[in-house]
Parts: C-alpha cells; structure tokens; sequence
C-alpha cells in the first residue's frame, strides 16, 4: 500500500519536518520558562528533546497519531525519565493545563484556526501556542516558493496568517521565518535514506522516493523563497 512506502520512508528519521534548535530556544526566549508542555504531533522527538534540555524542570508530553514515531521518540528521550511522557494520540485530544503547546509544522493537518479553537481550552491562564505554518516571504509569492507551495493553497503571507490567528481569538506575540538550515536538517537526512531505500525498492516504494527527490529538488532551486514561520501566539 501507498500510505506503507511513505512511513517506509519516513521511519528512523531525525525529524519529520524543517526546524532547528535555535528556533525553539527562540521561542522560549519570548516565553521564559513553561512548567507545562505537549510538544503536538511531536513525531519522532526532535523538538521535544531540545524542550527538555531548555527546560529542566518542565514536565513534557509528546503526542503522536503515528505509532512507530512514538516508539523512536521513547528511545531517544528515555534518559529524560519521568517528567517526560509519549503516548499515541490525536493532537485534536490534548490533556491540560499546559502553559505551552509546541506544533512544528502540522497545524495543517486542522487548520489554524480550528486547532486554535480547540486547544483554547487546554491552556492554562497566560499560555501560549507556538506552531509553524507555510508562508510567502512577499506578495506576490516568488516562483520558487508558488511552485514549492502549488499543492498546498492555503499558504499566504505572514500577515494573511497573523489575519487568522486573529480571526480564531488569538494575538500574536513574536514571529521568526524557518528557511535554510532548518530545512537541511530535513532534507539531507531523507535523501541519505532515499539512496539506502533505492535497493530493491518495488514499484509503490520507488514513487515515492521519486517524489521525495522531487520535493528536494523544488526546494533546493529556492532555498531562500522557501519558508515556514514560527508564530507564538496567545488567547487574545
């Protein structure tokens, strides 16, 4: 099946998405010091592990619909012990009171603002949300971004976006643009495994590693067009 070769992929990656540990601890530079964390659709625990060497006295959940992430992501923080706990769930059913929900590059998945909507409640008082979602840098939107982007029509610019979190209750408090090297510390590790899954790959297997390469390629002729911003954002 299909949905089998994309996870064949995507398993015993660092991370399944762009970011970088400096955007984090920016993030937490504009927030201080949260007790209370769910890193949602945490995936196989990159975020999660800088949130818990930033914050060592926090208590951390991350939350995955996907299994196999979750299993990595037990491995890879089990020196954390206790105060950080994974478990296999949907990101529309967190557990509060959390100060801070973390959601690196799946608010998608719902939208922006019916994930708002539903996470409102799960905030403790003076909590926020920090999640990153696809951006023009400019309007109208470079070639290379629009072309990156043609699959996904609900990109606009940083004040399109900043326009929906204000629809859904919400202020934004700080704003950073994820290009370049977040973006590697995705890309260069699925094309290392692409190349290792070539071998004997079967016709579903080989799509998509064809279009991971794809991707790759579109983003690499507009490393710099191409870009996620990293919102913190707060109950209006």
């Amino acid at each position: 099946m299909r949905d089998d070769a994309f996870f064949e992929l995507h398993r015993d990656m660092p991370r399944q998405g762009p970011g970088d540990a400096e955007d984090v601890l920016w993030a937490l530079s504009v927030l201080g010091q949260p007790a209370r964390v769910i890193d949602a659709a945490c995936g196989p625990g990159a975020d999660t592990e800088v949130l818990a060497e930033a914050l060592p006295l926090a208590r951390i959940e991350g939350v995955d619909l996907t299994a196999h992430f979750i299993a990595e992501a037990r491995d890879r923080l089990a020196c954390f012990g206790p105060r950080v706990t994974l478990r296999e769930g949907d990101m529309r059913d967190l557990a509060g009171p959390a100060d801070l929900i973390w959601c690196a590059g799946a608010l998608y998945f719902l939208g922006v603002e019916t994930a708002l909507d539903l996470w409102r409640p799960v905030l403790a008082p003076g909590g926020a949300v920090v999640f990153s979602e696809p951006v023009f840098t400019c309007d109208p939107p470079p070639p290379g971004a629009a072309a990156f982007w043609a699959d996904y029509p609900g990109v606009g610019t940083a004040a399109d976006l900043a326009a929906r979190v204000q629809a859904a209750g919400y202020r934004t408090r700080a704003t950073r643009l994820i290009t370049g090297r977040a973006w590697m510390n995705y890309y260069l590790p699925m094309m290392a495994r692409v190349a290792r899954l070539r071998i004997g790959a079967g016709p579903e297997l080989a799509a998509v590693l064809d279009e991971a390469e794809a991707e790759f390629a579109r983003w690499r002729a507009a490393p710099d067009e191409v870009a996620y911003l990293l919102s913190v954002v707060e109950p209006a």
